[in-house]
């Protein structure tokens, strides 16, 4: 084997083994960009992971200075040629990337890029991100594309292997959320416990001063002052039970992908059979969207711990111009609503209710004993 293909194995060889490692996303994203514009010899290159807004939720640049970046301003939208990767989902190369007619234009500090290498990172039949790179470095006579068709093929293989890479960061970043999410599920419910006791002692103190008024008023007084200090006890321990970070994932991700992405983790820790879609829902006010994904993660808690269901299907869905309704249906045990009221069991049915019309939504609750249930949430949106 000559000296060209042993180094261009080793580079390869590299570039995999530098994405197999355990990193945060971020940093899986740092380093297939890093990967591919060492490995291709361009200029640039760039990495863009899609929201489900029209923009990117992360967009990661090899090749331009810091100083260079903030001078660009705002991250791209999808639009021109990353559009057409992320909807058409073919790989684009082209002799001058600025005579397509998809183009659009730069901003003024944006570096100047003819030839052009662009390719969508697909993983499960979906698009997940945008991978491209700029500028070969070696020279070409003029209208020819610097990059080719061998390029092509080892970046194709360098994106299965981002993929498999980026899908499994953000499996990782994911569990361990859904861990943190059941710690504080638990304290919550211990802190409600303790809030319970408190207003019960709270109730029979109040009581015993009242009686107490016309007959000891010092000892009344007394009973008052202990009124005071338990209420004020179950006031912090109720604010520490209530105050709850909307997650990070949420920001990072949107509520789409953040729900696709912890039903994959749910859907690979259990033996029920999980499923997501979504269809054409727009970005919602915050405090919905963190009331749809409170609501799914407690009807999927329920579906998979209480009902033995076999199969559980999530879906998002667009309501009207600007609402969003979502859907967890399962096909385990089922239970007569009616019954769970009356023996004071809710099955986290109130905090759901709570939670949906604090933010401006119903919640809709269909089973039987046998039949499955389905919990049903819409929003009108902002």
């Amino acid at each position: 084997m000559s000296q060209g293909p042993r180094a261009g194995l080793y580079a390869v060889s590299s570039a995999l083994l530098a994405m197999s490692r355990p990193l945060e996303v971020h940093d899986v994203l740092k380093t297939i960009v890093a990967s591919a514009r060492e490995l291709l010899d361009a200029e640039y290159a760039a990495l863009g992971v899609p929201d489900d807004h029209g923009g990117f939720a992360q967009f990661v640049v090899d090749g331009v200075s810091e100083e260079q970046w903030k001078a660009i301003g705002p991250l791209p939208r999808q639009h021109g040629i990353l559009a057409a990767m992320l909807h058409e989902g073919r790989t684009e190369r082209l002799a001058d990337v600025r005579e397509d007619p998809r183009f659009k234009r730069w901003p003024a500090a944006h570096p100047d890029m003819s030839d052009f290498l662009g390719l969508p990172v697909r993983y499960g039949g979906e698009t997940i991100a945008a991978l491209f790179l700029a500028n070969k470095k070696r020279p070409k006579p003029d209208g020819v594309c610097g990059f080719t068709e061998e390029d092509e093929d080892l970046l194709g293989i360098l994106g299965q292997h981002a993929a498999i890479a980026l899908t499994n960061a953000r499996l990782y970043e994911r569990s361990r959320e859904l861990t943190i999410a059941e710690e504080r599920s638990r304290l919550a419910h211990e802190l409600h416990d303790a809030v319970s006791q408190k207003l019960f002692s709270l109730r029979l103190t109040a009581q015993a001063a009242a009686a107490l008024v016309d007959r000891d008023p010092v000892r009344a007084k007394d009973e008052l002052h202990q009124v005071a200090q338990l209420a004020a006890e179950a006031a912090d321990e109720l604010r520490a039970a209530v105050v709850e970070l909307r997650p990070a994932a949420l920001d990072e991700d949107g509520l789409v992908q953040t729900l696709r992405t912890q039903i994959r983790v749910l859907d690979r820790a259990h033996a029920a059979h999980l499923s997501f879609s979504s269809g054409g829902v727009r970005a919602l006010p915050a405090a919905q969207e963190e009331a749809l994904l409170r609501v799914a993660q407690e009807a999927l808690h329920n579906a998979l711990r209480h009902s033995g269901a076999t199969r559980v299907d999530v879906t998002l869905y667009r309501d009207g111009a600007n609402g969003a309704v979502l859907r967890v249906m399962d096909d385990g045990s089922g239970f007569d609503p009616g019954a769970v009221r009356a023996a004071g069991r809710h099955l986290g049915l109130v905090s759901m209710r709570d939670r949906a019309g604090t933010a401006g939504g119903r919640l809709r609750v269909r089973s039987a004993p046998g039949k499955g249930t389905t919990i049903e949430m819409e929003v009108p949106g902002g």
